[in-house]
């Protein structure tokens, strides 16, 4: 097959399409009226982990903003974008970060390697990497430690959505938003709760000290 044919992800959408049809021959005539899901997913762009295929949900019911590291910058405008519409105007009610074991990012900030200009982006994995350095360099083995810097990188984005005036405002005018923070293991395919469930900016600071004190 000649590089530049990719006419087998065609076929793979008409099989798609067609299984989708045989289970609802309706699907995609409804679907193209509107959408309305309930949930924002922030996640990584890793692509073994993908969004909708985890949870289980079929298109229209996950609305997606996928980076790499699943990080939430307060200068990203597309980020930012992407939560005003789902909290605005789809009126989404539950904000899940979900980051993933073995993610390259996180791997890259907590070695300080050099992978050109996603340095400056992972900056900001590095800056939980230092803010919790006692409790990631107090495990003693190099793995352990990745694996947590991936769970205190999801549990710090939890709180740079709960900063954002895009929630607190949602909040302030008795929206009903949450804000959940979950990992995935590659190696099971399973999703876990890290305890980090904010519904109220009073919850925010006790919910994530108690996530971060449950990863000992």
């Amino acid at each position: 097959m000649h590089m530049r044919d990719l006419s087998y992800l065609f076929q793979n959408n008409r099989t798609w399409a067609g299984r989708i049809r045989q289970q609802d021959p309706d699907f995609f005539r409804k679907l193209s009226r509107q959408q309305s899901p309930g949930y924002l997913w922030i996640g990584c762009s890793d692509s073994r982990v993908p969004a909708n295929e985890i949870v289980g949900l079929l298109p229209g019911e996950l609305f997606v903003h996928r980076n790499v590291a699943n990080l939430v910058v307060h200068t990203d405008l597309n980020c930012l974008s992407v939560m005003q519409f789902a909290v605005d105007v789809l009126n989404v009610r539950h904000i899940i970060v979900c980051g993933h074991y073995g993610c390259s990012g996180v791997k890259a900030a907590l070695e300080g390697e050099r992978l050109g200009i996603c340095d400056y982006w992972l900056r900001h994995v590095q800056d939980v990497r230092v803010k919790h350095h006692a409790k990631l360099f107090g495990l003693k083995k190099e793995s352990d430690r990745y694996d947590r810097l991936c769970e205190l990188n999801v549990i710090e984005q939890v709180v740079n959505v709960c900063q954002t005036m895009i929630v607190r405002d949602a909040w302030r005018r008795g929206q009903e938003v949450v804000v959940h923070g979950w990992i995935y293991g590659l190696d099971d395919g399973l999703l876990r709760d890290l305890k980090v469930t904010v519904a109220d900016p009073n919850d925010m600071a006790k919910a994530c000290e108690a996530a971060v004190g449950a990863l000992g």
